[in-house]
């Protein structure tokens, strides 16, 4: 059973090593693949025959087994010499513990010393022996009882070659891809023999084989990538191997041939050019690395030529394994340098689509990422070199402020700084604004992995500061000073230094900054200066100069004069304690008019102006100038009307002792409901006035005054916390952007259109106030002069007045009637939310003209107070959905007594337009009939007015 299944496992083997040829029938296939079968069990039966006859004697380690070997004792009658030899190493083997089957090592030396050396020489090149040949004979008697097939082992007839394994394009012309390929699967190259498949076989037969010497020869040649006899390249990347030679002399020079091509590969791409300090610096980084290459070829061709120079042909293959030289020996000797080259093949390839911080973050990764030992040095080594450009442009930017990048590789860029896309702007004539913050940009693609965002952060502000300082703020001096003090070489691998530099230099340069800014050009003073003059902190200055500009400012807005506004600004300055500020801080206040409107009045187009130059701007930029403007008008609308409050309630208060104390009983309730409703609004604007002034403006004064004296502040700080402080005015002020009760979304012009209504409100308020005092007045003259001309005519010895005198009486209600048809506040009377219809006065006689005045001023009165009170109610329920807890605060301090009924607007249902004008006065007078309740002064108007109405019927 035995024996068949290894026929059958000989016939399946034949089957497959004997292929059929082109051309050949059947018979003639099957008589060869008999004869391979008979020659397969004839090797067979040999080799069981031999280990048969051994089997015992493998297993054999006695001393008495051994020394009665019979091949021991034949070679001691031949040879007397060896017999002595023998006879001395025998025992010291068989003493050696360690050593187990020393019969089978015997054996297997004893088989080495009957071959030739010649033969040691055809099985090391020319591949195997069958391992039942005989070693004594050199096989003769085996060859000849061989088939004819089997004589030529390349033959096409013969089984297939060692070589024959190899791929079929690993014979033929091999590119550097190739080569790539093979390596990363096995570490080596694969470097191919050129194509022979179309020779004849008798010239391969008979083709020169190149021996190990020869190779050795020809080998520091190809290293460099130079063509030899036998090793020439065919192209840049392809080298062609001699087609004799066996399979593991082929795979050394697999090897051998990677650090040929990839210097070739190299040695182009150093020779290349590239647009780049850094990709320059690589280029000669490699270049280095090569020459360095070239002097290990030096000195592994001294090895190779001393020891071709020893080489006895008559020794086993030449001599080469006793001159110490190899071809193996090769390979070991060049593995570091083959690694070298090929992590230097790959930054090149790299380097082809990075340059500057992205190359460098490249060769880093290796250093940092790599596991192998070698591969992060020599990423070290390298970064030593190929980061030499780049410490010097950061040497020139940290110590000089100068920016040397040609090539845009550096962390910072500078943008073409164009005035109307085309003509350049000189740095020393550019605003300051653009030499900060648009002069220079950080590139984030452009930072290297050697540094940290933080750092490079530091570096990006040093240079910018100490550019700012050389060109916007003229301390050129201090710069060049500076740079010879501190300026220091920096290279790569010293981090400690570095380190110390950059924060050295951050230091100096911002402290630097911020005196300058601050001594020289006084920035500090100047955000001073704005919050006392344009926030209204200085509150002497202001009251002065709203008293001396308030006749001015009632005219139309067509007839103010500059020069009449400037008058009273250095007036009000000279007035009050602002004349001992600097004057560097004088000059630059200023009075001007916005833009004129038709029906606009001098208060809606006065403001106040503060100038300021380079580089201050930097900080007090032009944004930031035009939110000061709106906050100063809008503190100086508020700042107006409680100035008129005040006015009007100072009169009311001197004509309660005076004029006022005589008036009848009717219109003394009038003035009660007036001075009541006149004090809420002052209390009003008080509570708002401080909200701003001192919960807003100041808090946000002592933030910014903690942001700008902080140890190891930056211009950046700077310009941050004033932008904060700016925002933090606006939002809070109630002029930024707020979340509306009614849609539930942001409107930038949400609380100011409400609080621009309400003091609009209130100063149409004030003036009927005033029509009411005048009415009182002229009431309390016309009283005064009846009066007196009774008493003149009892003395006359009349009684009375007479029709004559009573025709001179003057008309009490002449001074209201042109109130109440004249244009409040330079405005049309249309214009005004509540206009006041005079037909039913025309109509009237005179007897009873004075009543119908009285009549409408109440009512005017009435509305304006329900209308107050509305918009307040509105107001005060939009603060309390506001997130922010300083304004919810304000709706609290507004109404700390609950006098008003802060509502809710509904919310505008989805896909529903906004009402008409119409339809919001019809809403407003809803919501006003709804407080009437609480409204006693309205309740108190509506009675006054029926009964006057009574009273002038039944007088008519």
């Amino acid at each position: 059973m035995g024996d068949q299944r290894v026929d059958n496992a000989l016939t399946a083997l034949v089957e497959i090593l004997v292929p059929a040829l082109d051309d050949e029938d059947a018979a003639s296939l099957d008589e060869r693949r008999d004869d391979a079968l008979a020659l397969a069990k004839d090797i067979l039966d040999t080799w069981v025959l031999i280990q048969s006859s051994q089997a015992y004697l493998l297993t054999c380690d006695k001393p008495s087994e051994i020394e009665g070997c019979p091949r021991l004792q034949l070679n001691r009658h031949q040879d007397t010499e060896k017999a002595d030899r023998v006879s001395n190493l025998l025992p010291r083997l068989l003493e050696q513990p360690v050593l187990n089957h020393k019969w089978a090592i015997l054996s297997l030396l004893s088989e080495l010393a009957d071959v030739d050396s010649d033969h040691l020489d055809a099985l090391a090149l020319n591949g195997h022996q069958p391992r039942g040949s005989s070693s004594h004979d050199n096989g003769s008697s085996q060859e000849q009882s061989r088939p004819r097939a089997f004589d030529n082992p390349i033959s096409a007839d013969a089984l297939p070659q060692p070589s024959d394994r190899l791929p079929r394009h690993s014979r033929e012309k091999a590119t550097l891809g190739e080569v790539g390929r093979r390596n990363q699967s096995r570490n080596e190259p694969a470097v191919n023999a050129p194509d022979n498949h179309g020779e004849d076989d008798s010239e391969v037969k008979n083709m020169e084989k190149p021996t190990e010497a020869t190779l050795l020869h020809d080998l520091p040649f190809t290293l460099q990538g130079l063509s030899s006899t036998y090793l020439p390249f065919s192209s840049r990347s392809t080298l062609d191997l001699p087609p004799s030679l066996p399979l593991p002399v082929i795979s050394l020079l697999h090897t051998l041939a990677e650090p040929s091509l990839l210097y070739r590969v190299l040695s182009d791409f150093v020779e290349s050019s590239d647009e780049g300090l850094v990709g320059q610096s690589l280029r000669s980084a490699i270049g280095m690395e090569l020459r360095s290459y070239l002097g290990l070829l030096a000195t592994l061709e001294g090895e190779i030529r001393r020891a071709i120079a020893t080489i006895n042909p008559d020794e086993p293959r030449g001599g080469v394994g006793k001159a110490g030289v190899t071809l193996k020996r090769c390979v070991v000797w060049t593995r570091e340098a083959t690694m070298g080259l090929r992590l230097m093949s790959l930054m090149a390839e790299e380097a082809k689509s990075r340059k500057g911080g992205q190359l460098i973050t490249m060769i880093h990764s290796f250093s940092s990422s790599h596991g192998d030992p070698f591969v992060a040095a020599f990423a070290e080594r390298m970064l030593t070199k190929v980061t030499r450009p780049f410490y010097d442009m950061l040497r020139q930017w940290i110590y000089n402020g100068e920016l040397s990048d040609p090539y845009h590789e550096f962390l910072v860029r500078e943008p073409s700084p164009t005035q109307d896309g085309s003509v350049p702007i000189d740095p020393r004539r550019a605003p300051a604004t653009s030499v900060w913050e648009d002069k220079y940009k950080m590139e984030e693609n452009m930072i290297p992995s050697i540094v940290t965002e933080e750092f490079a952060r530091k570096v990006f502000l040093i240079g910018k500061s100490l550019n700012f300082i050389r060109y916007s703020c003229g301390d050129s001096a201090w710069v060049e000073a500076y740079c010879k003090d501190a300026s220091r070489e920096l290279h790569y691998g010293d981090t400690a230094t570095l380190e110390t530099s950059i924060d050295e230099a951050y230091k100096t340069t911002m402290a630097r900054l911020i005196d300058l800014m601050d001594s020289k050009f006084q920035l500090f003073e100047h955000l001073r200066a704005l919050k006392k003059y344009l926030l209204l902190g200085q509150g002497d200055f202001i009251a002065l100069l709203m008293e001396s500009l308030a006749s001015n400012l009632d005219r139309p807005a067509g007839s103010q004069q500059r020069h009449t506004l400037t008058a009273q600004l250095e007036y009000a300055i000279r007035g009050s304690n602002a004349q001992y500020d600097s004057p560097e801080v004088l000059r630059r206040l200023d009075a001007r008019l916005l833009d004129l409107s038709h029906g606009e009045t001098g208060w809606d187009v006065f403001t106040l102006e503060y100038k300021v130059d380079a580089p201050v701007d930097v900080v007090i930029t032009a944004w930031a100038s035009k939110e000061y403007l709106v906050v100063f008008n809008f503190l100086w609308r508020i700042k107006r009307v409680e100035f008129a409050l005040g006015s009007t309630w100072r009169r009311c208060m001197t004509g309660a002792r005076g004029v006022l104390a005589t008036i009848d009983d009717s219109q003394s309730k009038d003035w009660k409901h007036a001075r009541c409703c006149i004090a809420e609004m002052i209390h009003f604007v008080n509570q708002l006035q401080y909200y701003i002034l001192f919960e807003v403006i100041e808090a946000s004064w002592d933030q910014l005054q903690a942001a700008i004296t902080r140890p190891g502040a930056t211009l950046d700080d700077l310009i941050e916390a004033h932008t904060a402080y700016l925002k933090a005015i606006t939002h809070k002020g109630l002029l930024g952007s707020a979340r509306s009760s009614v849609t539930g979304a942001r409107d930038d012009s949400f609380f100011t259109s409400q609080l621009h209504h309400i003091l609009k409100t209130m100063l149409a308020y004030k003036d009927v106030v005033d029509g009411l005092y005048s009415f009182s007045v002229a009431e309390f003259t016309r009283r005064q002069e009846q009066n007196a001309r009774l008493e003149t005519g009892t003395t006359k010895g009349r009684r009375g007045l007479t029709d004559n005198n009573d025709g001179h009486s003057p008309s009490p209600h002449i001074a209201a009637q042109k109130l109440l048809n004249s244009k409040p506040n330079g405005n049309n009377r249309a214009e005004s939310p509540f206009p006041i219809s005079t037909g039913a006065l025309a109509a009237t006689t005179a007897a009873d003209s004075t009543d119908a005045i009285l009549t409408a001023l109440r009512v005017r009165l009435g509305e304006l107070s329900r209308d107050f009170r509305t918009r307040v109610n509105v107001l005060l329920g939009d603060l309390m959905v506001q997130p922010d807890a300083d304004m919810k605060f304000l709706g609290v301090v507004m109404n700390f007594n609950d006098v008003y009924s802060p509502r809710k607007r509904r919310r505008e249902r989805a896909g529903k337009t906004p009402g008409t004008a119409k339809d919001k006065e019809k809403e407003r007078e809803r919501e006003g009939a709804k407080g009437r309740g609480k409204d006693e002064g309205g309740n108190e108007e509506a009675k006054v007015g029926a009964k006057e109405k009574d009273e002038g019927k039944a007088k008519a």
